[in-house]
């Protein structure tokens, strides 16, 4: 039998995996064009601190899952787990296949507010768990505020 860790982490990997396979050079070229804040001088560490979002992420998941294995509402705990991470893989694919910011900084901000609502369900369960998603409800808005200040900076690209 796999352990549960193991098919969280999995579950981590794969999603956005799967959603960067449909980026294209062509879009990612788009992504690359862009001009940035002048502020935005730590654009090196960001695939960094995504990666330590996303193992905080399954982590937190994991500590929901050993609380009450199997469970509908861990079930329900765990779909709102997948749903968070989808809506951030989304993020990139969605803003580069469509050649929007407003497409990204729509996407980021509903990625924040189902990691709230996530932080909220998952407190009363895990106060571990709970303190494990806010690096990311951390991290999130100011993803989503570089990317509306990016709006600014490439009118052609709204």
């Amino acid at each position: 039998m796999i352990p549960n860790w193991l098919i969280i982490g999995l579950v981590t990997l794969a999603v956005p995996f799967v959603c960067n396979r449909f980026i294209s050079s062509r879009d990612f070229r788009w992504f690359k064009r862009l001009r940035r804040p002048a502020w935005l001088t730590f654009e090196w560490a960001i695939p960094a601190i995504w990666i330590a979002i996303f193992i905080c992420g399954a982590w937190s998941a994991y500590n929901v899952w050993i609380q009450n294995p199997g469970t509908q509402k861990t079930w329900f705990l765990m779909g709102c787990y997948l749903l968070v991470e989808i809506t951030i893989s989304l993020y990139t694919l969605g803003m580069c296949k469509t050649k929007s910011l407003m497409v990204g900084t729509i996407i980021g901000a509903t990625g924040f507010f189902l990691g709230l609502i996530l932080a909220i369900l998952v407190f009363p369960v895990s106060t571990v768990a709970f303190w494990l998603l806010v690096p990311y409800l951390l991290w999130s808005p100011v993803g989503t505020f570089v990317t509306w200040q990016m709006m600014r900076l490439n009118p052609m690209d709204v």
